[in-house]
């Protein structure tokens, strides 16, 4: 297949998002647009993502902002070869809004649609930014999943770990709130933790001495709170201190995870390439990237971390995600249903053979 260019929407939590991406024949992308636009104010007063006010937000902006999407990409929506969106998992209420937007945008045009898995999106984002080959893996850490994959193609992925609690954003967002550092979580404890003590309290490590590649961090949420109880009232330098102490622990908790990861990856892929790349907007953490440097310099791997923009949510990683199925004939129907969870894993993630 030649060059497709492809449109790309994204509405599953609260980023209202819209790209146009170009993909060529020999697999190479250029992002011709990239428009999101944030709910953060829309939310900031409920210290977190009320879902009936995101999806609102999506049916009031959206239509705007693919329409500047096009106009800053130069191309018009009868000239997009096909129209990609994020179809789950996530907040039903956004993802309906956008996967109706895009088979409406189908309908109309008499374009194909390709209806996207979100955490796919973010699996294939180190091919759109670095030509990453297969297989590789990832590392996904965001506010809804925190999860080890093995990314063996499109549509083929193996879920070596996952969370059996909170997702590591939702940690973060959860300790914010708790020492009152507002929404949203992760920057927010990451910029005080500058300025504490990262070994003042010795947090838990959740699951650290077991083999598995899962993850829990809801005691070590809980810990934190009954530290920060405690210390009641807290100074900022206590303050300081448990976002310091808490993101060391997190930092500890993922690079030894990662280690293991890629220890697996070279005892069963022993002829590939050794490739972690993260995904997801808590990638943008320094501390816990600073770890995972670490554990791939250890064991000569190569770390990918796509450009921050990029790895919280976008259109232009629905738009890639859709071109690299677009590319090898992965089209969806107009009855295909949002769906508010959706596993990588699942038989349906397959690329149908021709």
């Amino acid at each position: 297949m030649g060059q497709a260019i492809i449109l790309g929407i994204e509405t599953s939590c609260d980023e209202t998002a819209a790209a146009i991406v170009v993909r060529d024949q020999s697999g190479n992308a250029t992002i011709r647009s990239n428009v999101v636009r944030s709910q953060l104010d829309e939310h900031a007063a409920f210290g977190g993502v009320v879902p009936e006010l995101a999806a609102r937000a999506h049916v009031t902006w959206l239509d705007h902002i693919i329409a500047q999407a096009c106009r800053e990409a130069g191309v018009a929506l009868d000239e997009v070869d096909a129209i990609a969106a994020t179809a789950g998992p996530g907040l039903i209420g956004g993802v309906l809004v956008g996967l109706t937007t895009a088979k409406a945008l189908a309908a109309a045009l008499d374009k194909p649609l390709i209806a996207v898995n979100h955490l796919e999106a973010h699996a294939l984002t180190a091919r759109l930014t670095h030509q990453i080959d297969f297989p590789y893996l990832m590392l996904l850490v965001s506010g809804g999943h925190s999860q080890f994959v093995l990314v063996r193609g499109v549509g083929d992925y193996e879920r070596w770990g996952t969370t059996i609690d909170d997702a590591l954003g939702e940690a973060f967002d959860k300790v914010a709130k708790l020492l009152s550092l507002g929404h949203p979580g992760g920057p927010a404890v990451e910029a005080i933790a500058k300025s504490g003590d990262p070994r003042r309290f010795k947090f838990p490590r959740p699951l650290l001495r077991e083999a598995r590649l899962d993850f829990s961090f809801s005691g070590l949420k809980t810990a934190v709170r009954l530290q920060a109880e405690a210390l009641a009232p807290l100074s900022n330098q206590d303050v300081a201190d448990i976002a310091a102490s808490f993101q060391a622990a997190v930092a500890e908790v993922v690079s030894v995870r990662a280690g293991q990861a890629l220890d697996r990856f070279r005892a069963e892929l022993p002829a590939e390439a050794l490739n972690l790349v993260v995904a997801g907007g808590v990638a943008a953490n320094r501390a816990i990237a600073a770890a995972l440097g670490k554990v791939c310099d250890e064991r000569g791997a190569t770390l990918t971390v796509p450009p921050i923009a990029l790895c919280t949510d976008n259109g232009a990683m629905v738009a890639w995600a859709g071109a690299e199925r677009f590319a090898l004939g992965a089209i969806d129907g107009l009855t295909f249903a949002a769906r508010p969870r959706w596993p990588l894993d699942l038989p349906d993630m397959k690329v149908p053979m021709p």
